[in-house]
């Protein structure tokens, strides 16, 4: 089995592997646009992620790797198993990852129905594409931007409805997508259109590190992974376990992180303020800061978890200025939009105590 250079060990680039992690802790986010020049360890980062995930339980001998505590998500074999009154097995394995090249055809990514075997036999004969083999586990496209715009489409639907049907003929099968998608594309051979790129959830713009003290920690760790793979992983496992532990904790707690009216009221205000389209970036900034409030032990989000995700939701959907190579927005605007979102509801939640009378004046002196 190839070694994998330790996630742990990546040098810098920290707002790249915090949109990565929360994927990882809440895949439902939408998975994650990363775009920078080349060496900047955009394709080490997704591989080391896949290396240090927890494992998963699967039922033994499904194609798909269906989730044992899910039977709503199961295939369409897993269920007919089922219905049967057959007994499906349990196993583990450890979280794949997949690597989908440039040149797949629609096919290989969904999969295909033999229409033949079924008209003549009678017998549905499903042939798995890469959405199958993704399944609970890590999708990578590197070069997303020179992906055919349709199968781009099709991994984006996939990776937000959780399930991939493929129907011919009156045929149909089923089975569940849930993956974590990582894109990765240099901004130099071009760009993806505006529709596909406020599918992604998150996108994270990276350049190469200028500080003299990092970049000789780059020299330093890569020589050493090259020379001992093994002995540079195992320094590094303690780390290594430590982050796999705590997503693991995250995934478990995230149902119950909870969030109030004011929250949403703040990252609706926040958002609406800088004039972005639809309302993919309220949904992908709540999901992410439940995501980091389940990373960081809390049962509740927190104007931290709200402000962090929105560094990673906003950016790739604000409307280009004159100039400028991509949307912009600082930590400092953010914070002082959500502050002014805040005090707006707050502001309307008192009148609202106003007008229904001396009981609501009082509530307001107090």
């Amino acid at each position: 089995m190839r070694i994998v250079f330790p996630f742990t060990a990546i040098v810098g680039q920290e707002r790249m592997k915090r949109a990565l992690i929360l994927n990882a802790i809440y895949p439902q986010i939408g998975g994650v646009l990363i775009r920078g020049e080349r060496g900047t360890a955009k394709s080490t980062a997704a591989r080391a992620l896949a290396a240090l995930l927890p494992e998963i339980g699967v039922v033994e001998n499904c194609r798909f790797g269906c989730d044992p505590g899910s039977p709503a998500e199961w295939c369409t074999e897993c269920r007919e198993r089922a219905a049967k009154g057959a007994e499906l097995p349990q196993t583990t394995r450890r979280t794949r990852f997949i690597d989908l090249p440039v040149s797949a055809t629609e096919d290989r990514v969904v999969g295909t129905l033999d229409i033949e075997q079924a008209i003549q036999k009678g017998i549905r004969r499903f042939e798995p594409g890469v959405l199958a083999a993704a399944n609970r586990g890590l999708l990578y496209v590197d070069e997303v931007n020179l992906l055919d715009d349709h199968v781009v489409d099709l991994l984006l639907d996939s990776a937000a409805m959780g399930v991939n049907v493929v129907e011919r003929e009156g045929i149909s099968f089923s089975h569940p997508a849930r993956f974590i998608l990582v894109g990765t594309m240099n901004p130099e051979e071009g760009d993806l259109r505006p529709q596909l790129l406020d599918r992604f959830a998150l996108a994270v713009d990276i350049r190469g590190i200028h500080d003299q003290q990092q970049r000789m920690q780059i020299l330093e760790r890569n020589l050493a992974f090259e020379q001992d793979p093994e002995g540079f992983r195992e320094e590094w496992e303690p780390r290594e376990r430590m982050l796999s532990e705590e997503i693991d904790r995250a995934r478990q707690t995230l149902p119950k992180i909870r969030y109030t009216q004011a929250d949403l009221a703040a990252i609706a205000g926040m958002v609406g303020s800088l004039g972005v389209d639809g309302h993919r970036a309220d949904l992908v900034i709540l999901k992410g800061a439940r995501a980091h409030a389940a990373k960081m032990g809390r049962d509740h989000i927190t104007r931290e978890d709200i402000l962090l995700a929105a560094e990673l939701a906003l950016p790739h959907r604000l409307k280009r200025q004159p100039f400028q190579e991509n949307g912009q927005v600082s930590m400092q605007d953010l914070s002082e939009r959500l502050e002014k979102a805040q005090s707006e509801f707050s502001g309307g939640e008192e009148a609202m105590l106003d007008e229904e009378g001396e009981e609501g004046s009082v509530k307001k002196k107090r």
